[in-house]
């Protein structure tokens, strides 16, 4: 972020008064940083007064402010006005503050208090989403965090409104970026990330009935631990509410995350744990993150126009029963870092060893809808947490994936002896079973996957392929994959699969390279691809010009990444994407 000198600006802001009064016309008091009431301040409301324009709160009938810089026009929140052991119990309103000024919280930003048993919980009033304290954050708003000891967590009953526009994101990240301006484009842990916990459904906990008849019920508590989560640092997630609110993000980004924080964990971009379909994601970005992208721990939050750039391990994590949707969603690995574009698991604590028909049978193993999926994943076997890969399912998961495309073909393919690069890996006996069965729960259509590691064959201690099941092994996924209408390029070595590079391989715009070509234009192995994209696969009112193509999006009026994203387009970065033209 670039920093605006506010001194010359308040310089020069002071020299044009002057210039137009004479000597007996206008005294320039210094101003101050007095925060006591009398100065005025935020309302809480959204409207400001007086010299300070910090957030604010009443406690006990004070009120309690941020601390105002007015030659940075920053404002700094010691631990006192919010920390772990110091959460947020009051509604709060963050403003945008003039001239690129950022809010600085120097302990972890906890809006609402943690429960962790039902009769405490139900004591304080909290039942579901928006039962807790409101965070809202104004459009434009930078929130910045000092080290890597720091996140922030919205407690189950709490919520967060965070709603930005195409020209005013909001974006949560570090003091090195946004103020010191001292990372590099890709450095990651500065700070923790962003903990969002609800009420939604996880395999971690006991049910009874069914998710999808309305008949679920709790057998006991459920109270998980989050990531994050120990000591003052604890909080919990988890319910029966599917439908469960933790508030609004739009236009919303988080940077250089990942920071380990207590009970050893390293946080993710955002972690939605327990989050519930009434969560309004729409326009969000993880960049530059240690650990995953996003990672969804059951609920059924769904997600509309998301951006992993730069993220060092898996840019989405599913797991303990997910049951949302992702539609339109573009992933970017590093050239020489990365893991998967997808990692997931359909059962939390999952051994291989129990017979888990009970958890597939309520329906709260992991059941993802993911549609317009552009991965553009580095070929490289040596990243942070292993090799650049695409999409694998694991533990009895159920997805459904539609009009998408996994590429790892910009540079040669290093080939690890294990064929690490690979594009798709089903590896659980439980999915396999169920994709062979006649009323399948899963899903794979209209996907291209363009990498020289097709799929993904698990290997023995003998290095020999296994068949751990007779219904459907693993060595037979590429013809299950093919037959439920899917491509695969034949690729060899370095290829290049923009419109400008290759007359085999077509799948992509020349510049910047992430637009996917209409689909008439499309080649594969040198011809035109012989599948189509399903319309209405999971929007009812998608219609066959909005699915003229493959993946995230394509370029002119559906660049829905334009103006708010960071890292992507010119005027916006620090870097050029590694595969432009």
């Amino acid at each position: 972020m670039k920093r605006v000198n506010k001194k010359l600006l308040l310089a020069a802001t002071i020299t044009a008064l002057l210039a137009g009064c004479d000597s007996g016309g206008i005294n320039i008091e210094p101003e101050t940083n007095d925060n006591s009431v009398d100065e005025g301040g935020n309302d809480n409301d959204g409207n400001n007064s007086g010299d300070n324009p910090c957030a604010s709160y009443e406690e006990g009938g004070e009120n309690v402010r941020g601390s105002f810089d007015a030659d940075s026009g920053d404002c700094t929140y010691s631990a006192s006005f919010v920390d772990s052991g110091n959460p947020l119990t009051t509604d709060l309103f963050i403003p945008a503050l003039d001239n690129d000024g950022v809010h600085i919280f120097e302990g972890s930003l906890f809006v609402g208090r943690n429960f962790d048993d039902d009769a405490t919980m139900a004591a304080a009033g909290i039942a579901e989403g928006g039962d807790g304290t409101k965070l809202t954050v104004e459009a434009g708003s930078t929130i910045a965090f000092p080290d890597n000891t720091k996140f922030a967590v919205i407690n189950r009953g709490s919520q967060i409104f965070a709603v930005g526009t195409e020209n005013a994101p909001i974006t949560f990240t570090s003091t090195s970026d946004a103020v010191d301006n001292a990372v590099a484009y890709d450095d990651v842990q500065q700070w923790g990330g962003l903990v969002i916990n609800g009420f939604g459904v996880t395999n971690k906990c006991a049910y009874t009935g069914n998710l999808d008849d309305g008949s679920l019920a709790l057998e006991s508590e459920c109270h998980v631990l989050a990531e994050g989560a120990a000591g003052k640092d604890q909080s919990n997630y988890g319910g029966d509410n599917n439908e469960d609110s933790s508030g609004q993000l739009e236009y919303f980004m988080v940077k250089h995350t990942g920071a380990e924080v207590a009970n050893g964990d390293e946080l993710n971009g955002i972690t939605f744990s327990g989050v519930g379909s009434e969560t309004i994601i729409r326009n969000l970005q993880a960049y530059s993150t240690y650990d995953d992208g996003i990672e969804f721990f059951g609920g059924a939050a769904n997600v509309e126009n998301f951006v992993g750039l730069y993220v060092r391990d898996d840019s989405i994590d599913i797991d303990e029963g997910y049951r949302g949707s992702i539609t339109n969603a573009l992933v970017i690995q590093a050239e020489a870092d990365g893991n998967h574009c997808i990692e997931s698991d359909g059962i939390g604590s999952y051994d291989g060893d129990t017979d888990y028909s009970d958890v597939i049978g309520e329906g709260i193993n992991s059941r993802p809808k993911i549609d317009g999926l552009t991965c553009i994943i580095s070929a490289q076997e040596t990243g942070t947490h292993g090799a650049g890969a695409g999409w694998r399912f694991r533990e009895g998961i159920f997805p459904q994936i539609t009009n998408s495309m996994v590429v790892a073909s910009f540079s040669a393919d290093e080939n690890g002896e294990d064929g690490s690069n690979y594009c798709l890996r089903l590896e659980s006996e439980e999915s396999r079973t169920e994709a062979e069965a006649a009323d399948s729960a899963i899903r794979m259509e209209s996907v291209i996957f363009a990498c020289e590691d097709r799929t993904r064959t698990d290997m023995d201690d003998n290095g020999t392929p296994e068949d751990t099941s007779d219904d459907f092994p693993l060595m037979d996924v590429e013809t299950w994959a093919v037959d439920s209408g899917n491509v695969f390029a034949d690729i060899s070595g370095e290829v290049n699969p923009t419109a400008i590079a290759s007359t085999q391989l077509q799948l992509l715009e020349g510049t910047p390279s992430f637009y996917s070509i209409d689909t008439a234009s499309m080649m594969v192995d040198g011809e035109s691809i012989a599948i189509s994209p399903v319309v209405g696969a999971t929007d009812e009112s998608d219609d066959a010009a909005a699915r003229a193509y493959f993946g995230a999006l394509s370029q002119g009026d559906l660049d829905w990444t334009l103006g708010w994203t960071y890292g992507l387009h010119d005027g916006n970065r620090a870097e050029a994407l590694w595969f432009e033209q």
